[in-house]
């Protein structure tokens, strides 16, 4: 393992160094004792600075090094000229009045332009809101209206979309990377020309970076339907992304000059944290994807001799067993790791085989800014099928599921998770808040899993209600809502199934006032959301199993359909 970015103690962390402690109210007999376990790597410290100072704070050392580069093009982007063109960006924000607490919507695919706005909204205290670029307009409409975004930086594909979101959300401008109709161009706003808004060029020296409170401040809003229901705005700090970059800091040893193909989506918080501010940190260089292509990206991963690949799992099984991948040169690939959504231990280790390097797993979710579990470079430390190890300053406890009750390391429950990269909340919804994060400040995931006696957790099932189809979420509540508009429906559940491909696809569970197909009730929803929502299969059936309250037992529906396919 590369030493350069490891904490202190690192080279003598043992993967059996676990840590329990029991907190044990009253008398030691008592069951409701907590386990909490923690990293086996020491605690790492974390600056109380904003995003950009900690970004940025060594780009001076490789300033006329490339930073982003546009895979489609080869349109190069430098330290120097992202640095300047935040500056412009930030110039060009506040003549339009925009600052500390003020909300932009980014939807767009990834380009290098992306940083720029990204930053510059972040060094002014105002905050990122990242939408899926796979959105329609109605679902781009809500997230405007829910975060209450003022401006919108999309693509010109996009435009029309994104126009008639801001219509309908009340927003007077969007700004394009190149020329569309109803939209600023971004070259003229960059520039300080006059915008939709009316505001007049002013210098980029006239908008220093303002100064922020890093654990109050918001500087990400990307949208999550947590444990259950609709997306909601995760509020996400600069010091919870400050802490996350620096907890992970040590997990790979990407150097200046390094490529990294940023194949993974800016709007998604592993894009945003793990590629785009983790590597512009270290002095790499992401070379941005508007859209997974596989050809392009292996012909990008050989071109700039990667060595390091963040992915989530379709990727990973595609670099396992698609023919193309033998066309090309992928000699100094050495480390792959995969996130966003489990990965079986079988893909893992014929991925590694394939490629013939270290294939290994993290955790984490949007609430966490994202990563709770990470597994360093060093064989040593990989464990195939697992989500690796605690990142340092985070806890982590394992609940009954029925009980709630700590469970002894070994037995699976829901994994709890305590640390600085927590979110703040939900935005404008305190309930769903007190559900996710309890008053001690443990962030429920939904997810169940267990440690071994090493330390490594594993991820064997979800509670959660939403379905992780190709690493994306999709609400079974959003699809179901729209379901029930039509007039041949009259209840409905969606629930996640399994996929070789995508990993979870969303089927659906229909009682119908009169007859329908499949086909039509699938067309019916196509025509609504975005396409990777879209239900894959349709299933009728006399009456949706509910609890007294009224809520659908979802699991009830997935144990049925799990019953059909085991194996005989």
């Amino acid at each position: 393992m590369n030493s350069r970015y490891a904490p202190a103690g690192l080279q003598s962390a043992v993967p059996g160094a676990i840590t329990l402690e029991f907190a044990i109210p009253g008398n030691p007999q008592d069951t409701s004792a907590l386990v909490i376990l923690r990293s086996p790597f020491p605690d790492v410290p974390i600056p109380d600075v904003s995003l950009g100072e900690f970004v940025f704070e060594h780009a001076g050392g490789w300033w006329n090094e490339p930073a982003l580069i546009d895979g489609s093009s080869g349109r190069v982007l430098t330290y120097g000229g992202l640095r300047t063109l935040i500056e412009h960006c930030r110039a060009a924000l506040r003549a339009r009045g925009f600052g500390r607490g003020d909300v932009l919507c980014l939807y767009s695919p990834n380009v290098p332009e992306y940083a720029a706005v990204f930053f510059a909204v972040a060094e002014l205290g105002g905050t990122n809101t990242t939408a899926n670029p796979m959105y329609g307009a109605e679902e781009l409409a809500r997230q405007l209206k829910d975060s209450g975004a003022t401006i919108i930086v999309t693509t010109p594909q996009l435009a029309e979309k994104a126009c008639a979101a801001a219509a309908a959300a009340g927003i007077k401008e969007v700004v394009a990377w190149a020329d569309a109709p109803g939209c600023t161009a971004f070259a003229a706003f960059a520039s300080g020309a006059s915008g939709a808004s009316g505001a007049s060029g002013a210098s980029a020296h006239v908008a220093p970076p303002q100064p922020v409170n890093p654990s109050r401040d918001v500087v990400a809003l990307p949208y999550s339907s947590g444990t259950t229901g609709l997306p909601k705005g995760v509020m996400l700090t600069h010091r919870n992304l400050v802490a996350n970059l620096a907890q992970i800091e040590f997990s790979d040893s990407t150097e200046p000059g390094d490529h990294l193909v940023g194949v993974l989506p800016f709007f998604h918080i592993y894009g945003m944290t793990v590629v785009l501010c983790g590597v512009l940190r270290k002095g790499g260089c992401v070379v941005t994807m508007p859209q997974f292509d596989l050809e392009l990206y292996l012909r990008l991963t050989s071109t700039y001799g990667v060595k390091r690949a963040f992915l989530v799992p379709p990727i990973a099984l595609a670099l396992a067993k698609h023919p193309v991948v033998d066309q090309f040169d992928l000699s100094r690939l050495k480390f792959v790791t995969s996130g966003a959504a489990p990965m079986g231990r079988e893909l893992e280790v014929s991925c590694a085989a394939r490629i013939g390097c270290v294939v290994k797993q993290g955790y984490g979710m949007t609430e966490a800014s994202p990563v709770t579990h990470f597994t360093p470079e060093d064989p040593a430390f990989v464990r195939h099928g697992s989500c690796g190890l605690l990142v340092p300053n985070t806890e982590c406890r394992i609940v009954n599921l029925e009980t709630n009750k700590d469970v002894a390391p070994g037995e699976q429950g829901e994994l709890l998770i305590r640390g600085p990269q927590i979110m703040l909340g939900y935005l404008n919804n305190p309930d769903a808040t007190a559900q996710a994060v309890d008053d001690d400040g443990w962030l429920h995931t939904g997810d169940v899993g267990y440690a071994d006696a090493d330390g490594f957790f594993y991820i064997v099932d979800r509670l959660k209600e939403f379905i992780k189809y190709k690493g994306f979420q999709v609400a079974p509540a959003e699809l179901e809502g729209v379901l029930l508009t039509h007039p041949a429906v009259a209840d409905c559940a969606v629930i996640p199934v399994a996929d070789a491909e995508a990993g979870e696809v969303p089927k659906a569970f229909v009682v119908t006032r009169h007859d329908v197909t499949s086909e039509a009730l699938m067309a019916y929803v196509a025509g609504v959301v975005a396409s990777f929502k879209k239900v894959r299969s349709v299933e009728f059936i006399e009456k949706i199993p509910k609890s007294p309250s009224g809520k659908i037992l979802r699991r009830e529906l997935i144990a049925l359909e799990r019953s059909r396919n085991v194996p005989s």
